[in-house]
């Protein structure tokens, strides 16, 4: 799918990564409609894009909110499932609230922007929805009992979705990278920066927006990750004293996450 001339629809448009994504795509040519819960932040990104962006209000976890602000928003080509938060906080220091806002936010809104785009896109036979986990969906790490939770849901969701829609002509591409540097994640640590980097927002972006074009099923990043799957085959302590020597459960001791 080549983006010039394309339309994107990007959750959580109005800061970090989604923000990158908005400004490259439309440096590609594609024109970006922004859903944020903080419109302020979406229309300020918007502007900065001019008439290839157009921005609502919306908070994704709102069924109906969602089905209005899809029906003003009129044919999407990609639809890109960006809007993400995080606690950070060991089991019985996170609130009930913060755990299902965890889970409202990370997982269960993706199931409501693809019900209310989806249909479009196969009416079309044309698409591709994109889903923005973590690597945090492929092991779990210390502190993220319901950030990594929730992202493994969203990659089983991408995945039982990729086995539905096959033979339609709608794609769908999941993302799982490491800590990005989009301040969401402040403060992390990792032992081995070579092999497990922070990733660079606008690096992180490019590549996103590169699987796209390509036709990517799957994008993983950096290839240290994709170890994981093979690691599985390891003995529950061998895993374990595996992810401990890389540091992964104790990526989270310093966290402060975004402070504004």
């Amino acid at each position: 799918m080549k983006l010039a001339g394309a339309t994107l629809l990007i959750t959580g448009g109005g800061s970090g990564l989604g923000r990158q994504l908005a400004r490259q795509s439309v440096a590609r040519g594609a024109k970006v409609v922004l859903w944020d819960r903080n419109g302020a932040a979406a229309e300020q990104v918007a502007g900065e894009l001019g008439a290839s962006a157009r921005w609502a209000q919306v908070d994704v976890t709102d069924t109906a909110a969602v089905g209005a602000a899809a029906s003003e928003a009129g044919a999407v080509d990609v639809l890109i499932n960006c809007a993400g938060v995080v606690t950070g906080k060991p089991l019985l220091e996170a609130s009930e609230g913060e755990i299902r806002r965890t889970f409202e936010v990370n997982t269960l809104a993706g199931y409501w922007t693809t019900r209310a785009l989806l249909p479009g896109m196969l009416e079309r036979h044309s698409g591709l929805v994109v889903t923005i986990a973590s690597a945090a969906g492929l092991v779990g790490v210390a502190r993220q009992t319901d950030y990594a939770a929730s992202k493994w849901a969203a990659i089983g969701f991408t995945e039982s979705l990729r086995g539905e829609l096959a033979g339609t002509g709608v794609g769908t591409l999941i993302v799982a990278p490491f800590y990005i540097d989009t301040g969401m994640f402040d403060g992390v640590k990792t032992r081995f920066p070579v092999l497990l980097p922070i990733l660079k927002e606008a690096a992180a972006a490019g590549k996103i927006l590169d699987a796209i074009e390509r036709g990517r099923q799957q994008l993983i990043m950096p290839p240290m990750v994709r170890t994981v799957p093979w690691l599985r085959v390891l003995p529950v302590r061998a895993f374990d004293a595996v992810a401990n020597f890389f540091g992964i459960n104790h990526s989270m001791d310093e966290f402060r996450g975004r402070q504004s």
